[in-house]
């Protein structure tokens, strides 16, 4: 995924001018909250037994590749699909941060592109090496629905998997303690390893590279390659879900009760858990930078350690996954009598509070530190109550961001196939849950009239509630 990230990144940092490429790059970006059953579909689609490509190679060639998509290879094609997009938009911010006169400097020494790579890119891409693969890294560890669909057998399962199963299938409540324990361990040490690295993911937008001299000419067919090998590689599956969901019964699927439950079961949790995360955000912000600036606590003994706990509680999620969070719940939920939707409704706002809580403090936590630079002598000055302060100060600096992390945990929340895995029934189902009751059910039909729903919503909401946002800021202005 890193190598695969890079390479589109270095390839897009250098043809910064073809038509699409901003379009290109915010559909990669876009990745980072499709929801995995989503891509999973997408990729069956096209590379399944009755897939697109076995379709075209049938009567091209008279020879079907099978169902490889299922086992190993299945599941390394939809880490690649959803890693290497993530590692892309990463890389491609520090190519772009690169100075010109860097590589100013590369043309007037004539260095070849090898060497341009070596002594100027690298070390400007080298932290964002480490922190990007060491993310993937986690990710893949604990990685649920593709291993759940793709899986196969049990000889590709991975620990999140075995717990399912184990809690699921066999009902093994002492197996599924034993093995939550090991991801637990193994989780905590990787999250404590990876510290030393890790750099935040920001709401970046990133721009293009206006380097003044075009690449030579194969090199130029190089990247082209490069870019337009892993676009039709990201889109075809989208585009199958958009193909073979317009063939679906719309109808039948909008007026099924299971249907109706599980969206508004979706929306709402998805609606509830974004305001929460936009809360917990901003209050651990803010707390945050009461132990980093001089004038407030920074100079007090305890500061750091208090950073420290802070910051921690708002990367929870790395070292507890949400499926061992799971675990938890449904062991209280057998001790402590109360109706499973409630256990259920308290779980998955938990869980995707706490998901979504890394991304949102990446974001937050930077502008807010900048709020109170800028206007923390002034306000002080003025007296200013704390309602005062964030309604004139705070709230019109702050609400791109608060725009874009609503959307990236709204997403989160609607494509998570987690908890409702330990606790999805037909009295309590969201639209992932009922996609993948569909999906095992072979209704194929119905399950991509519900994954291009699903896929529009959450592409719908995270390309379009930002740019709300910043036009409500534009017309403030």
């Amino acid at each position: 995924s890193v190598l695969v990230g890079m390479a589109l990144a270095w390839s897009l940092a250098h043809q910064a001018h073809f038509k699409g490429r901003s379009l290109l790059v915010a559909l990669f970006s876009s990745s980072l909250v499709l929801p995995t059953l989503i891509v999973v579909f997408g990729l069956i689609a096209v590379l399944g037994r009755n897939g697109w490509v076995n379709q075209l190679t049938l009567g091209l060639f008279d020879h079907s590749f099978g169902s490889y998509i299922y086992g190993l290879g299945g599941i390394l094609v939809a880490h690649v699909y959803l890693n290497a997009s993530f590692a892309s938009r990463s890389f491609l911010h520090a190519f772009e941060s690169i100075p010109k006169e860097k590589y100013k400097l590369a043309k007037s020494l004539r260095f070849t592109a090898f060497e341009r790579f070596v002594y100027v890119e690298w070390p400007a891409l080298r932290s964002t090496f480490l922190s990007t693969a060491s993310t993937i890294f986690l990710l893949c560890f604990t990685s649920f629905a593709i291993v759940l669909v793709l899986g196969g057998s049990p000889a590709y399962n991975t620990l999140e998997v075995a717990i399912y199963e184990a809690v699921k299938l066999d009902f093994d409540i002492a197996m599924a303690l034993k093995l939550a324990l090991i991801q637990l361990a193994v989780t905590t040490v990787l999250v404590l390893f990876s510290a030393n690295f890790r750099s935040s993911v920001a709401n970046i937008k990133t721009g293009s590279l206006d380097i003044p001299w075009s690449e030579p000419k194969h090199l130029k067919r190089f990247q082209a390659a490069i870019i337009g090998l892993f676009a039709l590689f990201f889109i075809l599956p989208l585009l199958a879900v958009v193909v073979d969901g317009l063939g679906a019964d719309f109808s039948g699927i909008l007026t099924e009760a299971l249907f109706i439950k599980s969206f508004f079961t979706s929306i709402s949790l998805a609606t509830v858990s974004s305001l929460l995360t936009v809360l917990f955000a901003i209050f651990l912000s803010d707390l945050k930078r009461n132990f980093t600036l001089n004038y407030r606590l920074a100079d007090h003994r305890f500061s750091k350690a208090l950073n420290t706990i802070t910051s921690f509680s708002g990367n929870l999620y790395l070292a507890v996954p949400s499926l061992i969070m799971g675990l938890g719940f449904f062991l209280l939920s057998q001790r402590v009598e109360a109706p499973l939707v409630v256990w259920s409704t308290v779980a998955l706002l938990t869980a995707n509070v706490l998901m979504s809580l890394p991304f949102a403090l990446s974001v937050l936590a930077p502008a807010m530190q900048k709020t109170a630079q800028r206007y923390d002598k002034l306000v002080f000055s003025l007296n200013l109550s704390t309602i005062q302060r964030w309604v004139y100060c705070e709230y019109p600096y702050l609400k791109p961001s608060i725009g874009y992390v609503f959307a990236l945990s709204f997403c989160f929340s609607l494509g998570d196939l987690g908890i409702i895995a330990l606790f999805g029934s037909d009295e309590f189902m969201t639209l992932p849950w009922y996609l993948y009751q569909l999906m095992g059910s072979y209704r194929t039909s119905d399950a991509a009239g519900v994954a291009l729903i699903l896929l529009t919503i959450t592409l719908g909401v995270f390309i379009l509630l930002p740019r709300l946002f910043r036009s409500a800021v534009a017309k403030d202005r």
